[in-house]
C-alpha cells in the first residue's frame, strides 16, 4: 500500500448540522499538511494521485467565495500552489488556512467557502468515482432536501492520498460505528 508522503500532519474537524448546511455530524473533515510535498509539477502530480487512487473528474480552479456543499459527493481538493483561508461548516464554522502542499477531504454536506486567497492559488479539485456532485447553496429549504442525500453517500474505495484504508476510511469507517 502506498504511504502519505512524509512529513504529513493529520488534522480533523467535525461540523454539526446549523440549520443552513447539513454539515456532516458523522464524517469528520480531514485535512492532511503537506501531502503534495515541493513537487516541480504539484498540480501535475496531484491529478495523477487523486486518479490512481480512485477520485476522478478532477478540475484546477480555486474555492467559491460563497457557502456551498455537495449532497451527492465528497470532495478532495488539493492546494498546488498559493494559500487560501477557508471557512468550513458554515457561517459559524472555522476558518482554516490551506497552503501548498495541503490536501482537504471534504464530506458530502459540509459547507466550505474561500474568504481570502492569494493571487496564485490553484486547487486541483476530485470526486470519489462514481460519485457526481451537485452544487447546494446554504439555505433552510436547500439544507432539507440535502439531508437524506448526505446520509445516502457511500464511503469511497480509498484514500485519495495514500490509496489505501488510512488514514481516512479508518477516521471515517471509526465514526459511522460510533
Amino acid at each position: 500500500m502506498p504511504e502519505t508522503p512524509s512529513p504529513v500532519t493529520i488534522e480533523t474537524y467535525r461540523f454539526e448540522d446549523d440549520g443552513l448546511v447539513p454539515n456532516n455530524d458523522r464524517l469528520p473533515l480531514v485535512v492532511y499538511r503537506g501531502a503534495l510535498g515541493e513537487a516541480p509539477d504539484r498540480a501535475g502530480r496531484c491529478e495523477a494521485m487523486f486518479a490512481r487512487n480512485g477520485w476522478g473528474g478532477s478540475w484546477r480552479n480555486g474555492i467559491y467565495a460563497l457557502h456551498h456543499y455537495h449532497s451527492t459527493a465528497h470532495e478532495v481538493l488539493g492546494i498546488a500552489a498559493g494559500s487560501a483561508r477557508v471557512r468550513l461548516g458554515g457561517e459559524s464554522g472555522r476558518a482554516i488556512e490551506l497552503c501548498a502542499g495541503d490536501v482537504v477531504v471534504i464530506p458530502a454536506g459540509v459547507a466550505h467557502k474561500r474568504e481570502a486567497a492569494s493571487d496564485d492559488l490553484l486547487v486541483i479539485g476530485a470526486y470519489p468515482v462514481g460519485q457526481d456532485p451537485d452544487m447546494c447553496r446554504a439555505g433552510a429549504e436547500a439544507r432539507e432536501r440535502a439531508l437524506a442525500k448526505v446520509r445516502a453517500v457511500p464511503l469511497p474505495a480509498a484514500d485519495p492520498v495514500t490509496g489505501g484504508h488510512a488514514p481516512l476510511l479508518e477516521c471515517w469507517d471509526a465514526s459511522v460505528r460510533n
